[in-house]
């Protein structure tokens, strides 16, 4: 399938906020500079449940991983638009299943690839690229993959929270989608959440305000039914497509996402 390419950039502008350091910011995190805290302050005015549904999130991307190994005997993992390193990423959930287990990260955002490889330096299982994840070609060519990832064997495709920073188009979250679950082998996974609201005026004005702040690297908040569509042709697993705080909780006591003026909204589909 034909699609467009799209170079990453090798600069790290301090002054243009990121979708990955803001990330950083709300989980957090150290890596992350004036700019995106401030573009992360002026989102809180419009929508100031981001930094629970960022931390949300990523215990979702946490209990899915585990589940993956524990459950489904999942030892490959490619994590598309995988953010700055954090405590408990991919690659340490999975290896306290299986020590075996192999990841690789993709990222476009400069400061990832170079934060990611120190942190990675020592794990041989691991690997990060810098790529736009729309490239699945150069993803799947590329020889860290290819050293660490048996694409006879099932796998674990990961779109964490990173479909709303991809626009409309022929080379959008559905053409995506449909490529990569074209290369992966029967019993594979995709899981798959992006931000949604069924508000308007919240879509509107997060997808402005971001496309703005990051310099045109966004997409858009979607609606849940557009989230729905990438799952075409998926075995969705219980309990479905959900607001991600709900999907398999911890406990009964689990943090849940309290305001719904946006939602992460997904799940996971295993390929037949």
């Amino acid at each position: 399938m034909a699609h467009t390419q799209h170079e990453p950039s090798t600069t790290i502008d301090a002054n243009v906020p990121t979708a990955a350091r803001m990330y950083d910011y709300y989980l957090g995190g150290k890596d992350n500079y004036a700019a995106d805290r401030e573009a992360c302050a002026a989102l809180d005015k419009e929508v100031p449940s981001t930094r629970a549904l960022a931390l949300n999130n990523r215990r979702f991307l946490q209990r899915v991983v585990r589940t993956l190994a524990q459950d489904y005997g999942i030892r490959q993992f490619i994590d598309h638009g995988s953010g700055l390193p954090t405590q408990d990423n991919v690659h340490q959930v999975a290896q306290r299943v299986d020590p075996e287990s192999r990841v690789v990260y993709i990222d476009n955002d400069p400061m990832v690839l170079v934060h990611g490889r120190a942190l990675l330096d020592q794990n041989d299982r691991t690997a990060v690229i810098q790529a736009d994840m729309r490239d699945t070609e150069g993803i799947f060519s590329h020889p860290d993959t290819r050293r660490l990832i048996d694409f006879s064997q099932p796998v674990a495709a990961l779109f964490v929270s990173v479909m709303h920073c991809l626009p409309d188009g022929p080379d959008g979250p559905p053409a995506l989608a449909r490529r990569v679950a074209e290369r992966l082998a029967p019993g594979s996974f995709m899981v798959m959440c992006q931000l949604v609201s069924e508000d308007a005026h919240v879509r509107d004005f997060v997808t402005e305000f971001m496309d703005r702040s990051t310099g045109g690297h966004w997409g858009r908040v979607r609606q849940e039914k557009d989230v729905a569509a990438l799952f075409d042709g998926l075995e969705i697993l219980e309990p479905g497509l959900v607001e991600v705080s709900t999907w398999r909780p911890d406990s009964e006591v689990a943090p849940r996402q309290l305001t719904q003026e946006w939602i992460e909204f997904g799940g996971v589909g295993r390929l037949p």
